[in-house]
């Protein structure tokens, strides 16, 4: 089973961007211990960060094309305002669980819209990079679950 990491923008940044919310591991830490993860798992993962939306799309396309089980998005910023990534995530119909880092729900307003959230078979918020591996665990357990939504 294949499955991707989506990271949007800014995530390039985690250990310097505001460590009290985000943490102090980097990007690339946080990667390893997705691989590490997939290792144990039996599966294979592919980490992918943009700050360009257009990107991210290309990515969920590409991922589609080549029959991946599903990804995990955090898609920070680009979650609350792209309808672009939202139809992109609706035509790839691949399972995906949405993680953002922080509980969006207890910082600011316009952090409590998600336009892909409706099409995710969960959302993981507030765990810190661990929802990542959460993530991942689940859909490994549900790469196909159309019940679910």
């Amino acid at each position: 089973m294949k499955f991707g990491i989506l990271n949007g923008p800014n995530l390039n940044r985690l250990g310097q961007r505001e460590p009290a919310i985000y943490g102090s591991q980097t990007l690339a830490d946080l990667e390893q211990s997705i691989i590490d993860k997939a290792k144990e798992l039996g599966v294979t993962v592919e980490c992918f960060q943009s700050n360009h939306e257009g990107d991210l799309i290309e990515k969920i396309h590409h991922w589609a094309e080549c029959q991946f089980n599903g990804f995990v998005l955090n898609g920070a910023a680009f979650t609350h305002t792209s309808i672009a990534l939202r139809d992109a995530i609706a035509s790839s119909d691949l399972a995906f669980v949405e993680v953002h880092i922080s509980n969006v729900y207890a910082r600011e307003e316009f952090r409590h819209k998600s336009y892909t959230a409706p099409l995710a078979k969960g959302i993981i918020a507030g765990l810190g990079l661990d929802g990542y591996l959460h993530a991942l665990e689940w859909l490994v357990r549900h790469p196909s679950s159309p019940d679910l939504i």
